[in-house]
């Protein structure tokens, strides 16, 4: 096994360069040194029937020559000995040593490589999204995405769906088992189209207390993780969007209408005189919804006196839904927080039944214990009758706790 070539060192000479001759010391020539090698140098080109700048490129193109066919020579033999050692670390026989992975290597995460986006990637996350996923709505780097799980997204690549989407495109990977579907999936962090995230506290590393906003169900704050695996419980998080032609033909639809606006001096006038009526029809429709926003107001403040709670009109006006569901019901009652009511211990009035029941039989009451955190009650079950005298297991209460 030959060592690979050392690197040139700083003084070396270029491939295809002719050395000059250094003194002693690494002193440059003198000025009759160098006139004596051009002498020799007219010579030597003489000889080969050439002129001094033929011969001196003639040169030059041997050595790089030379060069190359040296830079080959050690490729083919580094490719020999990583053939080699695989070929010995699966027999595992007693050639060698097995050549292993760098020190520190296992166990580790390995960073992300992102690359080019992949035909077949593209192909198979638009059958992917087209499928449902149920996707979740997340923020990464403060923009709203969509998560899905993986599970899902596996069992669309098994469905016979994707053998049907497969048959219309062969260029999608075929599925045989798990470990092929888990290598298709892979392509897509390969081609940076979905990532795994992980579920994050958006206030880690903040000197301030958590903020006790209002809490939006299902919305994480995530971040990328750097291990990519296909593991059913792991979440994806979508960074391709589809295809942006209609994204494209809405932007240019955009365009046209705000160059027609532009051009409104040059309008026949009939088109003219229907957009004055239009907007005046605009601003009356805006007039009147500010004064039921008012009127609103008033009425909730009589009927809050008059019959309490208070009477909304359209209650989710002002909430975060579509604008239907703004005026949808016409009208609510004002919703009252409901004060927290103390849980009762049914235990302690299983317990009084129970002694009440036993004295009037004439038996024994079961015992039952409940205690406190500093003492233990203890109370008699009272005698029906002076005459029979009937024993009382203590009864202890136990308190319970505040909501």
């Amino acid at each position: 096994m030959q060592s690979p070539p050392n690197p040139p060192s700083p003084g070396a000479v270029p491939p295809g360069a002719i050395p000059i001759p250094m003194g002693p010391g690494g002193q440059m020539p003198s000025p009759q040194q160098i006139a004596a090698m051009q002498q020799q140098l007219a010579a030597e080109a003489q000889k080969h029937g050439m002129t001094v700048p033929q011969f001196v490129e003639h040169i030059k193109a041997q050595r790089l020559a030379q060069f190359q066919q040296a830079q080959r020579m050690q490729q083919q033999q580094q490719q020999q000995q990583q053939g080699g050692g695989q070929q010995g670390g699966q027999q595992g026989g007693p050639q060698g040593p097995r050549p292993g992975p760098p020190q520190g290597a296992q166990g580790q995460p390995q960073p992300i490589r992102p690359g080019p986006p992949n035909p077949v990637a593209i192909a198979l996350a638009n059958f992917i999204r087209s499928q449902s996923l149920k996707p979740r709505t997340c923020i990464l780097n403060g923009e709203r995405k969509d998560m899905f799980r993986v599970k899902r997204a596996l069992r669309a690549l098994e469905s016979p769906a994707y053998a049907k989407a497969r048959a219309k495109n062969p260029a999608l990977p075929e599925i045989k088992d798990r470990a092929s579907l888990e290598n298709a999936f892979k392509l897509l962090p390969m081609s940076m189209l979905a990532l795994r995230v992980s579920k994050i506290d958006p206030h880690e590393g903040h000197d301030h207390a958590p903020k006790k906003g209002k809490r939006i169900k299902g919305l994480w704050t995530v971040k990328i993780e750097q291990q990519q695996d296909a593991n059913d419980d792991m979440y994806y998080v979508w960074l391709y969007e589809g295809s942006q032609i209609m994204r494209k033909v809405y932007g240019a639809l955009a365009l046209v209408v705000i160059f027609i606006v532009v051009l409104y001096p040059l309008w026949p006038l009939v088109l003219r005189q229907g957009v004055y009526y239009l907007s005046w029809g605009f601003l009356m429709l805006l007039g009147l919804f500010f004064l039921m926003a008012i009127f609103r107001v008033i009425l909730f403040c009589i009927t809050y006196f008059v019959t309490p709670p208070g009477l909304w009109l359209y209650p989710n006006l002002w909430e975060d839904v579509s604008f239907m569901d703004s005026f949808r019901p016409v009208w609510a009652w004002h919703e009252t927080a409901k004060p927290k009511k103390k849980k009762k211990a049914s235990k302690s009035v299983n317990a009084e039944s129970a002694a009440q029941l036993a004295g009037q039989t004439g038996q024994p009451p079961a015992a039952t214990a409940t205690t406190t955190a500093t003492t233990t009650q203890v109370q008699m079950a009272p005698q029906q009758a002076p005459q029979q005298r009937s024993y009382v297991a203590p009864r202890v209460e136990e308190l319970a706790d505040d909501e």
